[in-house]
């Protein structure tokens, strides 16, 4: 099946009728966001109605409170890829604007609920809110659906480890490097997409050639030493790799952040190309070594370590979702 994406949901776009509507902003689509999401498509085949899935671009803190918007764990392009594994028919990506901003919970009820998409049910997380202020709850919506004619309802929320899962929380793990937490309530490895740069080929002279991987997405993990995993579109093939993210401190003073992933038993050019990096595990900290030998042998280790990863942990077996 092949889900539509509706650009322009508030203007020109032709919408379906009579649709459950699922709405949130959905950044990393985590084991909270698809149970709610499973559930109204669930319920619109079982009705016989469409599924929309209701999203907003950008986040609205970017717009409102910039100084306190988080650096998101998906972009766009990869939230609208993901969604397509939940089963939803349609995906509006409402352009969130000063106007939208400014509309109350009221008018975005009536204006863009019942007559844009003359909605029959909505779905939402149990933390929902909207409208100007963020004035409006799933209470307002349960007692305006009443009215209008549509059934809301929130879904009940998931925990992890007795928290709540949400995309804050996820944020955090990945800012901590704790990426195998991140994991478990994304239920997927978290990854980025990013161009392969042309780099210093420090790596490729220590014996060590990497891919310098310019990631797109706005949250990346901690400085450190991951267990990676690379896939490469003109190869139509996932390689296993040990990243480092870091300035690099034992070779260079004063250098930016980057992103190097060495490819165990992959030496080929691929310059330019776009690239899928998923962080499986974090190895250790970035460290600062006394001599290029000190660096050489535990980067020995460290492919070493993901020889050994790889071997009880193949690559498809892994919850990988690619491009």
């Amino acid at each position: 099946m092949t889900m539509e994406v509706l650009r322009d949901p508030l203007g020109g776009d032709d919408l379906p009728r009579g649709a459950v509507i699922s709405i949130g902003n959905f950044d990393g689509v985590h084991i909270g966001h698809q149970k709610v999401i499973s559930h109204a498509v669930a319920r619109a085949k079982e009705i016989d109605a469409p599924s929309i899935l209701m999203t907003f671009n950008p986040h609205p803190i970017t717009l409102l409170r910039p100084a306190e918007a988080p650096k998101l764990l998906t972009t766009i392009d990869q939230r609208l890829e993901l969604l397509r594994h939940t089963g939803v028919d349609s995906v509006a990506v409402v352009p969130f604007t000063h106007y939208v901003s400014r509309m109350s919970a009221q008018t975005f009820i009536e204006k863009v609920l019942v007559e844009r998409f003359h909605a029959r049910e909505v779905f939402v997380g149990a933390n929902f809110r909207f409208g100007e202020n963020r004035e409006g709850d799933v209470e307002l919506l349960v007692a305006q659906g009443q009215k209008f004619g549509f059934t809301a309802q929130a879904w009940p929320t998931v925990e992890d480890g007795g928290s709540l899962v949400s995309s804050t929380r996820i944020r955090e793990s990945v800012v901590a490097g704790q990426v195998e937490d991140a994991a478990r309530m994304l239920g997927r490895t978290f990854f980025g997409d990013g161009k392969v740069l042309l780099g210093k080929k420090l790596g490729r002279k220590l014996g060590f050639p990497t891919l310098n991987v310019e990631i797109e997405n706005e949250q990346i993990p901690a400085e450190g030493v991951y267990l990676t995993a690379v896939h490469i579109p003109s190869f139509q093939r996932v390689f296993p790799s040990v990243t480092n993210i870091g300035v690099r401190p034992t070779v260079y003073e004063n250098s930016g952040v980057t992103i190097e992933s060495h490819l165990l038993d992959f030496t080929a050019d691929v310059y330019n190309e776009r690239v899928r990096l998923y962080f499986l595990e974090r190895l250790r900290d970035e460290q600062i070594f006394d001599t290029t030998l000190q660096l050489v042998a535990q980067v020995r280790r460290d492919v070493e370590a993901a020889r050994l990863f790889f071997l009880t942990h193949p690559i498809e077996a892994l919850k990988l979702v690619h491009p």
